[in-house]
């Protein structure tokens, strides 16, 4: 039987305990299901444990033995148990919480460390750790006096943000969307591949796609790799004429049609211009070798999904080759529907989401295959009805935060 006054070895016993337990539950009866947890179970569930820290709190009064958990000792433990498990789990790598890893081999998976948030040992530690912050505010709010806001604020912020986030998780949607141009969408996919109908449609009306200028490489012919190996070097064509050199060979660009069609012959390969959809990108480059004085010259593209690439040979060991541009900037015009009536335009870009109905539209991606006239984008669409809760516990803590630096005492 441990004896008054309880310390930081019961703190640790305890956190411990809880981890074990937790181990054992994960080994034996699997991961927690997220799925059975969603709206109102996770309320009931919420409201349900916010009565158990009242029951406690003023069973606190007459059983001394429960006035230990409101505490520094139980709040610096069970604080540091967590934040340990949270280090885990930014150690190794996360799998999403719906993802079914039964057929998984490795101890990482078995003992729940690859879905870290929905194991049995975060889950009891951070319970544990929300039951010890209620306790610790509550006994403070018992006897308030003014000098406590600061404190009150900053636990009570942390307590909210972090309630809202573990209750509040269930509820999180993350759906992915493929909209075609000039036909609205009303379903998405979630993390299993399954359709969902949603109340929100999308239709691409245009795809707008800038590129960064072409490069030229140096490439290895026996094994594929850009050269040097360990630091590829490679030169951006921005404008023309341009000289410079790679490794040992001298390089002039002297034209550059950034919109070109091929024009294949039976021994010749040829480029013109072509403003219209579905153009490449084309270089014409004239090459010496510096050792040998060797010279080589001919047209260089990256080809797309109309016309192949076009390497230059320079000799048997080596090719120039242009790899695809990549993309410096794309963005989607789109129409947005809602089952309420609700009918939007907006132009949604990387980085800067639209946001409708309580849902957030990302653009993801787009058709690599056909880059600029790509045929639809790729949305992310994501929907977290408990993040006002998170964003009221951090503005508490900035407010606390506030309390605390206007009521610290001033040195003389």
């Amino acid at each position: 039987m441990w004896k008054q006054p309880r310390g930081y070895i019961e703190g640790w016993t305890l956190c411990g305990g809880l981890f074990f337990t937790g181990m054992l539950l994960q080994v034996f009866a699997g991961k927690i299901e997220p799925d059975r947890f969603h709206f109102p179970v996770n309320s009931v569930y919420g409201v349900g444990f916010l009565l158990l820290i009242l029951v406690f709190h003023f069973a606190s009064k007459r059983v001394k033995r429960i006035q230990w958990f409101a505490g520094h000792q139980a709040g610096i433990t069970a604080l540091t148990s967590l934040l340990l498990l949270v280090i885990i789990m930014g150690l190794t790598r996360q799998a999403p919480s719906s993802s079914d890893l039964s057929h998984t081999n490795g101890w990482v998976v078995r003992i729940g460390w690859m879905q870290m948030t929905v194991s049995w040992p975060f889950i009891l530690l951070m319970l544990y750790f929300l039951w010890v912050l209620g306790l610790v505010i509550l006994k403070r709010l018992s006897c308030f006096r003014w000098k406590d806001t600061g404190f009150v604020f900053n636990h009570a912020g942390l307590f909210i943000a972090l309630f809202g986030a573990f209750w509040g998780s269930c509820d999180l949607q993350r759906l992915r969307m493929n909209a075609p141009l000039n036909t609205p969408e009303w379903r998405a996919t979630n993390e299993k591949n399954e359709w969902i109908e949603l109340p929100l449609a999308i239709e691409l009306k245009s795809f707008t796609m800038d590129e960064y200028p072409p490069k030229l490489l140096l490439l290895d012919n026996g094994t594929g790799e850009a050269l040097p190996k360990k630091q590829p070097k490679s030169l951006s064509i921005e404008t023309v004429p341009l000289k410079a050199e790679l490794l040992n060979w001298q390089l002039e660009v002297t034209r550059y049609l950034p919109s070109a069609a091929a024009l294949i012959n039976k021994d010749t390969v040829n480029f013109v211009e072509n403003p219209m959809e579905g153009a490449t990108s084309a270089v014409y480059v004239k090459a010496r070798n510096t050792m040998d004085n060797t010279r080589k010259e001919g047209w260089v593209s990256c080809g797309n999904h109309l016309f192949s690439y076009v390497s230059l040979r320079l000799n048997d060991k080596v090719s120039l080759i242009m790899p695809e541009r990549e993309p410096k900037h794309f963005a989607s015009e789109v129409r947005i529907f809602t089952k309420s009536g609700t009918t939007k335009e907006a132009i949604i870009e990387v980085n800067k989401p639209f946001s409708i109905e309580g849902w957030k539209i990302y653009q993801l991606s787009y058709d690599e295959a056909l880059g600029n006239g790509s045929q639809y984008s790729v949305f992310e669409l994501v929907k977290d009805p408990w993040l006002p809760v998170v964003y009221a516990g951090i503005l508490m803590m900035l407010t606390g935060a506030v309390f605390l630096f206007l009521s610290a005492p001033k040195k003389m």
